[in-house]
């Protein structure tokens, strides 16, 4: 949940009686546009993007509030409106993103005296209280009526918002609509210059900006034009005083600290007309920002745009269609939500960059790789291939000209990485399953192995520290002694663990690459994560009761002594550490030992040997949920839902994802246990519904049984449709555990299926039934291991072999 700390796990009140709501759908051809509720995780910290946009598109407008959590700009939660702006990020935590020149309308100044409206942010806020049933959110809509204001609709194209005002005031009133040189978190530097054209009434301007979550900047741009009734006059307001005699402004900052508000005005001769408001924006110049205006918004047709905006959402999102008999439409709306936030970040800035331009594609707002890697980019591999091929491309060129690949990037900066180069398992999730469409993976494996070689003198924001000791001592020590690069001296197991699974990433790309030696080399250091883990390591509660589990990873010394951490810290228990990037911060980032002692994705058979067992795994699973030390909204939490299937135990996987879903995860404001990052806890929802839930960095997909009688995938790339049908599903969900399961009509065993499934358009059929069956259990049936299974004092092998063979590994006794 980057880069936020967690919030408190707090168990929403479950959905009652699933099966036998009043809502319920029984329609098999549903148009999954009308199951979109964007206002999901608008409240309670989710910190989503609720408003008009496009997928992937830049543009993306909103009303702006108050609220300590308005990092996507609007929450519902009380708080008033102070601006309608066009840039934002969705989801994220840590200090508010863009927000940038927001939007503000009054029907009328008092004896309309243009100094007696309120210009500034913080009295303005006075006139934006709203009722919530005033709000209406649908795919490329946003709608809200301000109680003493107009309604104020808004749709968006890829780089321009269209906003309709429709004011309320009495005859006489001129109608004020102000720009704000702001954005959400005040970043704003010297030198922001407004201009109005008092005939027109074009607005145009341009700021200095601090990206969040970085050591960046970034200039934005915007050009605004309106039509409607006639232009009363124009002018520019600076603080609290504004005047129609003066035409542009430059301004600073600030005085004495204060963020010193200034921008532009326009008024309207009558408020009887609605007046449309047409705003580009641009990062590359004021006249970009107009033409993309021009030319995407040439007519001010708003109920053309509004249909276009939700034209292109289904068309992305009518490729994954679901029967519906029997199954609660808040179901329904969960699963197509979640979809809907995968495709809101990352977004396409191509053609806007300042910085370079190769005539590649160029994505922004990874905000952070961390989260999207492990759920959010895998979907879109299924769901979008060829924007996941544009921003492997995108993540190439930063590489090219950048030096590396980002973890976290946003406005055009660098932002800050977390743990590990986790670059590197998106770069092998997409080559493994088969992203092409443009893609130069000799540049791309290029990039990873210098993540993995070369040491970045700022690994604070890209690449990865401590690669000597790496080499040399095979872990990340505690208070390295590291003088080629500089960072943040915390995270040392997290980072640890996470360098290992990035290695084993990269060993992947140069065995599908033919590069034998480099793949050997990789898979060795890969294993450095046992090189951390403790047998006789204890854990006990704050109380001192032992929690009867012994053997954890513990953080190590230059010397190879060993240090410690207590293995509850930084869990969701803990509510007094600080787990983020702070100097003075644990060896873990945003979570536990016990949660890091699951995260090697790579060799669960290793791991399950070291733990005693299958039983003693599943067990330790266990206690790990039940008692609360995990946290399902934080992203380390999710592939733990699943881990039950690399110790022959699939249907306790199924059992603990209806154990989430939908107690953690509700279809209302306040139903996201934590930030929604960029669309990573909507696709952790949309995988666990659907059945199939990824190892990312793998061709792996682990199987459950999904939500619903049946979903199918259209490939967008093969046009073939893949189908997960349940037989004797239960809407109830008593009868969630698979019994047995064919593949294309022949008998299936195994627990997990590979990429082909949905490239080939292949049919999985699972009975069901109200018992733990058999079925995925076998040694045999189990997912792939670097290291060995162990069954009966005998031992399976996995060979890992290159993308496009029959199976990702051949068994051998």
């Amino acid at each position: 949940m980057a880069p936020a700390l967690k919030l408190l796990a707090l168990c929403l009140p479950v959905v009652a009686a699933r099966a036998a709501a009043a809502l319920t759908s029984r329609d098999k051809n549903i148009d999954p546009i009308d199951y979109v509720d964007q206002l999901i995780g608008s409240s309670n910290g989710g910190n989503v993007f609720p408003g008009a946009t496009v997928p992937y598109g830049m543009a993306k407008a909103v009303a702006d509030t108050t609220s300590g959590s308005n990092q996507g700009g609007f929450t519902l939660d009380g708080t008033p409106v102070t601006g309608f702006s066009v840039l934002h990020d969705s989801g994220t935590g840590g200090s508010p993103s863009l927000g940038n020149f927001p939007l503000f309308p009054y029907n009328a100044c008092a004896d309309n005296d243009v100094n007696r409206c309120d210009f500034p942010k913080k009295t303005r806020a006075q006139h934006g209280t709203f009722k919530n049933d005033s709000v209406v959110a649908k795919p490329g809509y946003f709608s809200i009526t301000l109680a003493d204001g107009p309604q104020v609709e808004m749709t968006a194209t890829h780089h321009a918002a269209l906003f309709k005002f429709t004011f309320t005031g009495k005859d006489g009133d001129k109608p004020l609509i102000l720009q704000d040189l702001t954005d959400l978190s005040n970043s704003r530097q010297d030198n922001a210059s407004v201009a109005v054209d008092t005939t027109s009434g074009r607005i145009k301007g341009n700021a200095l900006f601090v990206s969040s979550f970085s050591q960046g900047t970034y200039r934005a741009y915007f050009c605004t034009d309106f039509k409607g009734p006639a232009i009363a006059d124009a002018g520019i307001f600076v603080d609290s005083r504004a005047s129609a005699d003066v035409h542009d402004l430059k301004i600073s900052r600030s005085i004495n600290g204060y963020p010193l508000p200034g921008g532009a005005f326009v008024r309207f001769a009558d408020g009887h007309s609605p007046v449309y408001a047409r705003v580009g924006v641009s990062l590359i110049s004021e006249d970009q920002a107009c033409a993309s205006a021009e030319q995407e918004v040439p007519d001010f047709d708003f109920d053309m745009h509004a249909q276009d905006a939700r034209d292109a959402w289904k068309a992305k999102m009518s490729n994954i269609q679901v029967v519906t008999e029997g199954v609660d439409a808040s179901l329904i709306k969960n699963f197509y939500s979640g979809i809907y936030r995968t495709m809101v970040n990352p977004q396409n800035y191509t053609g806007e960059n300042p910085l370079w331009n190769d005539g590649e594609p160029y994505f922004d707002s990874f905000y952070c790789i961390w989260d999207l890697f492990r759920s959010q980019l895998p979907f879109l591999t299924i769901l979008d291939p060829a924007a996941v091929s544009q921003m492997i491309r995108s993540l190439i060129s930063t590489y090219e000209h950048d030096g590396w690949l980002p973890d976290c990037r946003m406005s055009l900066s660098r932002g800050y990485t977390q743990g590990g180069s986790n670059a590197d398992n998106v770069l092998a999730d997409a080559y493994l399953k088969g992203i092409k469409d443009g893609v130069d993976w000799d540049k791309g494996y290029a990039a990873v192995k210098k993540d993995a070689e070369v040491e970045p003198f700022d690994w604070c924001c890209h690449g990865r520290g401590g690669i000597d000791a790496w080499n040399s001592l095979g872990y990340i020590p505690v208070q390295d002694f590291d003088y080629k690069g500089f960072g943040t001296l915390t995270r040392s197991l997290s980072r640890t663990l996470e360098y290992a699974y990035n290695d084993f990433a990269i060993s992947q790309m140069a065995g599908g690459m033919g590069n034998k030696d480099e793949q050997e080399t990789y898979i060795k250091s890969s294993r450095h994560w046992e090189n951390l883990y403790r047998a006789d390591q204890k854990s006990a509660f704050a109380n001192g009761t032992d929690t009867g589990y012994t053997g954890f990873f513990q953080p190590k010394y230059l010397n190879q002594t060993w240090g410690y951490q207590d293995p509850l810290k930084c869990s969701n228990l803990d509510d007094k550490s600080v787990c983020s990037l702070q100097n003075s911060g644990p060896e873990t980032f945003e979570s536990s030992i016990w949660e890091y002692g699951f995260f090697v994705p790579h060799d669960q058979a290793r791991l399950i040997t070291l733990y005693g067992g299958p039983e003693a795994f599943c067990r330790r699973l266990d206690y790990l949920h039940d008692k609360g030390i995990t946290y399902i909204g934080n992203e380390p939490a999710f592939l733990t839902v699943f881990q039950y299937h690399y110790a022959g135990r699939p249907a306790l996987s199924a059992k603990r994802s209806h154990f989430y879903i939908p107690r953690f995860f509700q279809p209302t404001p306040p139903g996201l246990p934590g930030n929604d990052d960029s669309g990573a806890m909507g696709s952790f929802v949309a995988f666990s519904m659907m059945g199939l839930f990824p190892n990312p960095g793998q061709d792996v997909y682990l199987i459950t049984p999904p939500f619903f009688p049946s979903v199918s995938i259209k490939n967008p790339v093969t046009g073939k449709t893949a189908t997960i049908r349940n037989v004797n599903f239960d809407a109830a969900y008593h009868d969630i555990y698979i019994q047995s399961a064919t593949l294309d009509g022949k008998e299936y065993t195994k627990n997990w299926i590979d990429h082909s499934f949905f490239t080939e358009g292949k049919e999985l059929v699972l009975t069901l039934g109200k018992n733990e069956s058999s079925w995925g259990t076998a040694v045999a049936d189990l997912p792939p291991s670097l290291g060995p299974y162990l069954s009966n004092n005998q031992t399976l092998s996995r060979r890992w072999s290159v993308p496009g063979s029959a199976q990702l590994y051949q068994p051998s006794m």
